[in-house]
């Protein structure tokens, strides 16, 4: 099988899907790689490193998806990579499910696609869980982002001109990122808070020294929010939220919100007279930007500064600002999910494997994903 990694043409996007690391293991179970020239520049892998882990380098995109059997990618495919790329090869990368206008597409060119985002949360997809690895990544990144912007210090400091009080962090959803995001602020010496609608994150914020900042529920509440997503919960729940939060955030330096709910838009959590009430000086990161963003003042890929001096920081693609270490995480996720399939003896999709039929949108002509099949 011939296994093809192209660069990567979102303009924001720096990772690569393949490193040198996953092209030795490819090679040596029996199968061919190539990679378009220059695909990893951008995750400090060079054309010669790939060529050196046994691949074969090409300069011509359309050459590198003409003949490919397996296309390993980042971001979901473009128009004309679905036009090149050769009639029934397989995916496997980012697809955006839920709103991607080209899954037709791709079932016409019998394209067999795996969107990772699907892969489901069991401890058997630890291992391939790119939304986990990358997560981490973004909550890290995201409290070095907010150091950028923040005028102050993050830990107390005594010194002989006096004492200076440490940054008080807000942490809006604790999920992977929101984790990271309370350990790394709680390592640069914050005075932590974290707030989530699953009661189940308590005892893991309160096990990173940080506060958990608890709006009060309903039995059935709980219910529905005890498991690895967030879900929407009623007008009365999101009122004493919103209260909640703003009483927080207005007491924050620095708030980190990480809120997502896979197929719909990011749920707002903090309204724009919250940010007009914040102290000047203080940065909010909403890594929900690409999604519409947690904060009313979010614009997907700028900072706003508003009138009282709050930095809103929508930065796009937190993990791609560490693209080499993404990068590994983010090709081992994919290795261990294609030897699902790939063994010496070619490819084979067994669709009675749950985290192969979970995940694969399209498939022998037809748009799997949201059927009953």
């Amino acid at each position: 099988m011939l296994i093809a990694i192209v660069a990567e043409r979102t303009a924001s996007e720096t990772r690569v899907a393949a490193t040198p690391e996953t092209v030795r293991k490819i090679i040596a179970l029996g199968h061919q790689v190539v990679v378009e020239e220059g695909a990893g520049l951008r995750a400090a892998v060079s054309d010669k490193d790939y060529a050196d882990a046994g691949a074969t380098v090409l300069a011509s995109r359309a050459d590198v998806l003409a003949n490919a059997d397996i296309l390993l990618k980042i971001r979901p495919l473009d128009v004309h990579e679905i036009d090149e790329i050769r009639a029934g090869a397989a995916v496997i990368s980012l697809l955006n499910p839920y709103s991607n206008p080209l899954l037709p597409r791709m079932a016409e060119k019998n394209l067999s696609a795996f969107a990772m985002e699907l892969l489901p949360r069991t401890t058997r997809a630890q291992s391939m869980d790119i939304l986990s690895s990358q997560n981490n990544i973004a909550g890290y990144r995201a409290v070095l982002l907010a150091t950028q912007y923040y005028p102050r210090f993050m830990p107390m400091l005594m010194t002989a001109a006096g004492t200076v009080k440490p940054a008080r962090v807000l942490i809006l959803g604790v999920g992977v990122a929101g984790l990271q995001a309370i350990a790394t602020a709680k390592r640069l010496g914050a005075v932590v808070e974290a707030f989530d609608v699953r009661p189940a994150t308590k005892e893991q914020v309160e096990s990173l020294g940080a506060k958990f900042v608890e709006v009060p529920m309903t039995d059935e509440e709980k219910a529905a929010n005890d498991g690895v997503y967030a879900r929407e919960m009623s007008e009365d729940y999101r009122r004493r939220q919103s209260e909640l939060v703003d009483k927080h955030a207005r007491q924050a330096d620095i708030i980190i919100t990480t809120a997502l709910i896979p197929g719909k838009p990011a749920p707002r959590l903090i309204e724009a007279a919250t940010v007009e009430a914040m102290r000047s000086g203080s940065v909010i990161i909403d890594l929900a930007a690409e999604s519409g963003g947690n904060v009313a003042q979010t614009r997907p890929g700028e900072v706003v500064v508003t009138g009282n001096g709050v930095s809103v920081v929508g930065t796009l693609n937190l993990p791609g600002l560490i693209a080499a270490d993404a990068s590994n995480l983010f090709a081992r996720n994919l290795l261990t999910f294609l030897q699902l399939m790939l063994t010496k003896e070619g490819f084979s999709i067994n669709l009675d494997d749950d985290l192969l039929a979970a995940t694969l949108v399209t498939h022998e002509g037809a748009v799997r994903f949201g059927a009953s099949a």
